[in-house]
């Protein structure tokens, strides 16, 4: 039987759309979004104390690190070709307004001057600023109960914020991420920078951070779970209206932020893609969470999924919905091929 097709007006099988796809080289020639090594940020928990590389339970594969511990990571890493590391500090004595993290001396900066002297200038070493992993309280800042009910006071806290930024520029960070979704700490941060001589140093802000359940084991990694309440007065709402993100986004950007983020990644997609769209010209972050890997190695553990291919589909979605930096502890395997 004969079949009259016109190639002016029809589209099969004149347009063949696997052609493109039944070669693989042709599948790589024509691919727009390729998740490369150069693009990644791993994150790593450090705290006192020597020779110690603690697993964490619901995030197989993560560890808390000593500094030396660190030192040898950095020392690998430096060689996969991996954007760079966000650091997380753990301080062996904590307090209601953190105060190891404003000190030259505490567990940061120690963390930030070893990975320099690893990282030889082979990666970026970048420091997550926030109070969380410092207070004995778990929250981000210092507290306050003038509205009658216990909260972070956020202008009092922007104050050791800045604190906080001078320390990691002192000891040498590349790159700062403020993480504490306090109003006007990228203000804070820039001014205090700008201040000391720091004008060159950027800041990649968690300027669309959402308060999500997702959390929950970067909360046993970085010994951060609030000890009361949670964070839904400063972080933001799941349910709000999209648009909110991109008013996060125009303030931080407006105040100072170079690079800006939205977290968590995998259930935001949308977000990301509305704000690649309404700011083109601005890098854009992504954090693949502690609760998207948690999820996914608990699967594959379990024989349920194949965990090199989710991974990978995973981390070309996020960059396809418009971030050009993933943040993510898959990072390593995927710099090494294991993945």
């Amino acid at each position: 039987m004969s079949h009259n097709y016109s190639p002016q007006t029809a589209t099969f099988p004149v347009v063949r759309m696997r052609r493109l796809r039944y070669n693989k080289l042709i599948r790589e020639l024509v691919q727009e979004n390729a998740v490369t090594a150069d693009k990644l940020i791993y994150p790593l928990f450090i705290r006192q104390g020597k020779n110690i590389r603690t697993p964490i339970n619901s995030m197989p594969g993560v560890f808390q690190l000593s500094i030396d511990e660190l030192v040898r990571e950095v020392e690998e890493l430096r060689t996969l070709g991996i954007g760079g590391i966000l650091l997380f500090g753990i301080p062996d004595v904590k307090d209601s307004c953190g105060s190891d993290a404003t000190s030259d001396n505490g567990i940061i900066a120690q963390a930030v001057r070893a990975a320099k002297d690893a990282a030889q200038n082979k990666l970026l070493v970048i420091t997550d600023l926030c109070f969380c992993e410092y207070t004995d309280h778990g929250h981000c800042g210092i507290l306050t109960n003038r509205t009658g009910q216990t909260d972070v006071d956020n202008d009092a806290t922007l104050k050791i914020i800045a604190e906080q930024a001078l320390v990691h520029a002192r000891a040498g960070a590349d790159l700062i991420a403020p993480s504490g979704m306090i109003d006007g700490m990228i203000g804070a941060i820039r001014t205090a920078l700008d201040m000391n001589q720091f004008e060159h140093l950027p800041m990649m802000s968690y300027a669309a951070k959402y308060a999500s359940g997702f959390y929950g084991p970067f909360r046993e990694a970085a010994e951060s779970t609030p000890q009361f309440g949670d964070r839904r007065s400063y972080q933001m709402d799941p349910a709000a209206a999209a648009q909110q993100a991109l008013r996060e986004v125009e303030l931080d950007l407006a105040e100072g932020a170079d690079i800006v983020m939205v977290k968590p990644a995998m259930v935001y997609l949308d977000i990301m893609r509305m704000v690649r769209e309404h700011f083109p010209n601005v890098p854009l972050a992504a954090y693949n969470v502690s609760g998207e890997y948690s999820m996914i190695k608990a699967a594959a553990e379990r024989g349920w999924i194949d965990e090199s291919r989710i991974v990978r589909e995973t981390l070309t979605a996020i960059h396809r919905a418009g971030a050009s930096i993933i943040i993510t502890y898959w990072a390593k395997d995927i710099a090494k091929n294991v993945l």
